[in-house]
């Protein structure tokens, strides 16, 4: 765990110049254990052949809620995240860096799931939440608090014939240290965009962690019962459980997809813990799409009983703003993606429900995520 303590350092310790610095840690803790790969990751002769047999699919989101001619709320989120390919175990496989491995063996003593194929994620996100009123310079104490939340996550996908179970790990920061200030401001001057005034007023610092569940199933109708490639569409229902000081709470919902060429995997959702779609194969041999040009439409329910929500109850040790959150909150989704090879593109409308006593309107934000080997 020791790139994960000095990724966190390095939030804590950065000004605006070295968000980028920090962003690039991804790439040296994915690829950190390139040097020891045994004699079944080669695919070639040089270490370059090794790392291009497992590199894994890559994927970016942004969530973000001028895709809904907004600037409130949940304002804006992204995530970088890597799955690996197929390994044979997640506490001895000389493919995976080697902190993956000693947090796999961690996993496996508490937990060791009989599934036919795993596979390992890792991601870099940052999301952040403000009120709606952005001139305010005052805390606004009917409306939501500030806050910034800059994460570094790794987890495990299982999976069998048709479900996929994912257990996820996030470890980061809330407050300041999250630099979620500095990135707004950078973004909104190079956009021309106001200001938000109001920043001093966010949630004080707070190491956050959180622990992720989350089970789907998928149950596919095919024009052509042997292959994917032909007209068709699937149900992929999903529970799920978030425990730590930043998120508590229980989920489930589902998802409908039609199209042609539908990838096999198990969805498309904008950013949620766990919501993580990159499938392992069931066989070596087998892929993710079936058609070099494939699309279909997609949508999708999620509802949350929350017992902890840091970004509107405030902070967990120390006095800060808050607001009465709402126990029961959904999101509804609606969306297309289509595949170019093997890369994928997907955009989708987001609409939830009101979070907190008073909450004026309901959020609402976009969300596009392309994703593929590099």
């Amino acid at each position: 765990m020791k790139c994960t303590t000095k990724f966190l350092n390095c939030l804590r310790n950065m000004n605006r110049e070295k968000l980028a610095i920090c962003a690039l840690t991804l790439c040296a803790l994915v690829t950190g254990n390139a040097s020891a790969q045994d004699a079944r990751c080669p695919s070639g002769s040089g270490t370059f052949d090794s790392v291009k047999k497992y590199q894994g699919v890559y994927s970016f989101t942004l969530d973000n809620d001028l895709f809904s001619n907004r600037d409130q709320d949940y304002t804006s989120g992204a995530k970088i995240a890597w799955s690996s390919p197929n390994v044979r175990s997640f506490a001895d496989d000389d493919c995976l860096p080697q902190w993956l491995q000693e947090a796999g063996k961690v996993f496996t003593r508490v937990y060791s799931p009989a599934v036919d194929q795993g596979n390992v994620t890792f991601t870099l996100g940052q999301a952040m939440y403000t009120p709606r009123d952005a001139k305010a310079t005052a805390l606004i104490p009917s409306d939501r608090p500030y806050a910034g939340w800059t994460y570094l996550g790794f987890g495990y996908n299982t999976r069998s014939v048709h479900r996929l179970d994912s257990y996820e790990v996030n470890l980061g920061v809330v407050g300041p240290w999250s630099h979620a200030k500095e990135l707004q401001d950078f973004i909104h001057k190079m956009r021309g965009f106001d200001q938000f005034q109001g920043w001093k007023n966010q949630l004080g610092n707070e190491f956050g962690a959180q622990l992720v569940f989350e089970r789907k199933y998928r149950k596919e109708f095919h024009q052509y019962a042997d292959r994917r490639d032909g007209f068709g569409f699937d149900v992929i229902p999903h529970y799920g459980l978030s425990l730590g000081n930043v998120a508590t709470y229980g989920n489930a919902g589902f998802e409908v997809r039609a199209g042609w060429g539908i990838p096999d995997d198990y969805g498309t959702s904008p950013i949620r813990p766990a919501g993580d779609n990159s499938a392992p194969r069931l066989h070596e041999t087998a892929q993710q799409f079936t058609r070099e040009i494939g699309a279909h439409v997609f949508a999708s329910l999620d509802g949350r009983a929350v017992i902890r929500n840091i970004f509107l109850d405030g902070n967990t040790i120390r006095d800060s703003h808050s607001v009465n959150k709402e126990r029961w909150v959904a999101d509804a989704a609606v969306g297309m993606a289509m595949n170019l090879g093997n890369y994928k593109l997907a955009y989708v409308r987001v609409f939830r429900t009101r979070e907190f006593v008073g909450q004026v309107s309901a959020p609402k934000y976009g969300s596009i995520t392309i994703s593929g080997p590099l």
